[in-house]
This record gives C-alpha cells, sequence and structure tokens, in this order.
C-alpha cells in the first residue's frame, strides 16, 4: 500500500513541473514513433522486426537464467548491431526520409465515401478476379494476381505503377492484355481495390520446385514464401489456374472453385483483422 502511494505522489510532483514544452516534445516523439510502425507495417521489414525483438527477449531472459553461451554469444550480434540494423533496413529507411510527412488515408476514406462495408467490397473484388480467371483460362491468357493480407508490400508496390482503381473484369482484362506495357507484371490488390500493377516479384529459390512451372508460378512461390498473400496464377501455355499460399501451390482451380476457395480466406481473413475499419465506415456514414 505504501508503494502505491509513493508513486502516486511521485505523479503529482511530476505533473507540477508538467508545462507545454514537455506536452510538445512527448508529442513529437509519439508522430515519430507511430510513423515509424506504420512505415514498417507497409513492408515485410515488419517480420524482421519480430525476429529481433525475440532475439531480444532471449538476451533479458539469458541473465537470470544464467545461459552463459547464450549471452556471450549475442553480445557480439549486438556490438554490431547499428550496422546490421542500416544494412537490412536501408530501403526502409530511404523511403522514410522521401515519405517523411506524407499520410495516406486514401483507404480510410474510399470506404466513407462509398459507405460500402468491406465484406461487399471483397465479394465483388472476387467475383470480378474469378469471371477473369475464367476467361483467360479458355484464351490461355497469362496472369499473375497478389491478395495482399496482413503482411503489406509497400516494397513490392513500389516496382510497379499505382492505380487504385475498383477492380472490373475490362480492367483486369485490360491490364493482362498480352499487348499491354503492363502485362508481364503481377496486380496487387489492397484492400478489395486494384492497387498496383507491372509489380515485379522475387522468384523462390526452392530447388525442389518442378521444373515444368514458368516464372510465374516460380514468382508466385517465392512471394508467397516472403508474405502471407495469396496469389493467383493462370498459365499462358496450358490455361490452368492456380493459387500458392506459404509457398505451397494448388492447381486445377476452376471458376467456382476458385471463387469459394478465396471468399473462404480472405472474407474469413477481413472478420478477423478489420473489424476497426468496418467500424470507422459505419460511423462516418451514420454522420452523413
Amino acid at each position: 500500500m505504501e508503494t502505491i502511494w509513493s508513486a502516486i505522489s511521485t505523479f503529482l510532483i511530476l505533473m507540477k513541473t508538467f508545462n507545454f514544452f514537455d506536452f510538445l516534445d512527448i508529442l513529437v516523439v509519439s508522430v515519430i514513433i507511430y510513423g515509424l510502425i506504420k512505415l514498417l507495417k507497409e513492408t515485410r521489414a515488419g517480420q524482421l522486426i519480430k525476429g529481433l525483438l525475440a532475439i531480444g527477449a532471449i538476451y533479458c531472459l539469458s541473465y537470470p537464467i544464467n545461459l552463459k553461451m547464450i549471452r556471450h554469444l549475442l553480445d557480439y550480434i549486438f556490438q554490431f548491431g547499428g550496422l546490421v540494423f542500416f544494412v537490412m533496413f536501408q530501403p526502409e529507411i530511404r523511403r522514410a526520409l522521401e515519405h517523411i510527412g506524407h499520410s495516406k488515408i486514401s483507404n480510410y476514406g474510399n470506404l466513407v465515401s462509398s459507405g460500402e462495408s468491406i465484406e461487399n467490397i471483397q465479394k465483388k473484388c472476387i467475383c470480378a478476379v474469378t469471371t477473369c480467371a475464367a476467361a483467360f483460362q479458355m484464351s490461355k491468357t497469362g496472369a499473375l494476381i497478389v491478395f495482399e493480407r496482413q503482411t503489406k508490400l509497400g516494397d513490392i508496390i513500389e516496382t510497379g505503377t499505382i492505380i487504385d482503381a475498383e477492380p472490373s473484369v475490362t480492367l483486369i482484362g485490360n491490364i493482362f492484355f498480352n499487348k499491354a506495357p503492363l502485362h508481364d507484371g503481377a496486380v496487387i490488390i489492397r484492400d478489395g481495390r486494384i492497387y498496383a500493377a507491372g509489380c515485379i516479384l522475387p522468384l523462390t529459390k526452392n530447388e525442389n520446385v518442378s521444373t515444368d512451372l514458368g516464372t510465374r508460378h516460380r514468382a508466385a512461390i517465392g512471394m508467397s514464401e516472403n508474405s502471407d498473400a495469396i496469389l493467383l496464377t493462370v498459365s499462358e501455355e496450358t490455361g490452368n489456374i492456380s493459387l500458392t499460399t506459404n509457398g505451397v501451390l494448388k492447381q486445377n482451380y476452376t471458376k467456382d472453385s476458385l471463387r469459394k476457395e478465396l471468399e473462404k480466406v480472405i472474407l474469413s481473413n477481413d472478420k478477423k483483422g478489420n473489424v476497426f475499419k468496418t467500424s470507422f465506415s459505419r460511423f462516418f456514414k451514420r454522420k452523413s
């Protein structure tokens, strides 16, 4: 009980000395931290940060339970931690310097202006994509479409052209028309919208991948190994429709089976991860 009262009295003493400049100091630091978190969420660097935090936790635990070998090993690693940090996050640091003061709120604006639920937006998107995939299957038109999920693909998006448009059969068909300038790259779908096209994906380094698979399928596997994205591929040679997640490629989808699988994975993911966005759009819909 005495500890609690001591803490309260210390807090009250600090509050008496608290002034406007202290508030400004805290506000600026908070904005900087928020900006860094937002930047990391936009790229795959967030996964690396989680790994570094796990290593830090192990390092802290090595002291009380006296894990000498682990502690000494991590001591050597942390000696060069600053250099390693700048090497690993060089692209993200460059993006941060280039985008200081830039705020991206377009996704929330789209939700507010349309007044439409995320589920309906995603269903329309899936319908357009599956219709196009079935048409591509018949005409043997190659296509590669990435459905972004929790792992943000900002660094991949930068390799292509920003579109940020509502998906439609006509638009997707034009993008993958074999004379179109963007048809060789991948389309990135974010929050039910075609966000970018002509994007370059990393190829898989797995030597066990079948040699019968072309560049699109290897890119799909490579992207799924580095993120939680869902990748839809239509083979230019056979017209075969496939989905790739977590490095696993599944083939021979039809229009109906493709739609059911995408709705199962994407819509269930939205219900878990996008509760805030739905509440946000409904709130502004009531206000209007």
